[in-house]
């Protein structure tokens, strides 16, 4: 019980933090890659659709948070920053560490398939005075060459960044945020909320995909 208090009160000072804008100590970024045995298990929870467990409950507590109404199931943070829109969702014992992996690599794909490329893949450990953090992050760009014939280049939702955090190693959460760009040069920006409509509104997993859920929660 002590751990799990001092794991929530951890989280809850790095949402501070991050929704203050205050810029932790620096810390290079690496180039982040998977094995091939992760890919593989990846492919094969896709094939399955695995993520089917998740992406309509998330995109559904998106929009009770939006409207201040409670929901019992997972738990979505909304970003505070007007001009960087986005959503954090919070990692829940119910899913497994290898499950959320396989969903932030996901989200990436889902977004790869709007018209983005991905700019870097990438990661960094923070050791902080009690605890340690690590960041994976996807950075993906609209396509440059989706240009109109007036020249204006369609920018979709602007650049997006999905992070996947982890305190001592334990999933924490994960964070989507978009960044369109205000420059004349690009069409206007597409909304967040349309963002989270193409990315995370999934049917309900039939039971035979909530089985699977076990076979995929470890790393």
């Amino acid at each position: 019980m002590l751990l799990l208090y001092t794991f929530l009160t951890t989280l809850l000072n790095l949402f501070k933090r991050l929704f203050s804008g205050s810029a932790p100590a620096s810390a290079d970024w690496q180039p982040l890659q998977r094995s091939a045995a992760e890919e593989q298990t990846r492919q094969q929870w896709v094939a399955r659709q695995v993520y089917l467990n998740w992406m309509g409950p998330y995109f559904k507590a998106y929009h009770y948070q939006k409207a201040g109404l409670p929901n019992g199931q997972f738990r979505v943070e909304l970003a505070r920053d007007a001009a960087r829109p986005g959503a954090v969702f919070l990692y829940d014992p119910s899913i497994g560490p290898g499950n959320f992996r396989h969903l932030f690599d996901f989200i990436r794909d889902r977004i790869l398939a709007l018209g983005y490329h991905l700019g870097a893949s990438s990661q960094r450990t923070l050791h902080h005075e009690q605890y340690t953090e690590t960041t994976q992050k996807h950075f993906l760009k609209p396509q440059p060459q989706d240009c109109t014939a007036t020249g204006r280049c369609n920018q979709r939702f602007g650049n997006i960044t999905v992070d996947l955090v982890s305190i001592n190693g334990q999933p924490g959460f994960l964070r989507l945020l978009s960044n369109p760009f205000a420059d004349a040069i690009f069409t206007p920006a597409h909304s967040f909320d349309e963002l989270m409509e193409a990315v995370f509104n999934m049917p309900e997993a039939p039971p035979e995909v909530q089985q699977l859920i076990g076979k995929y929660a470890r790393r």
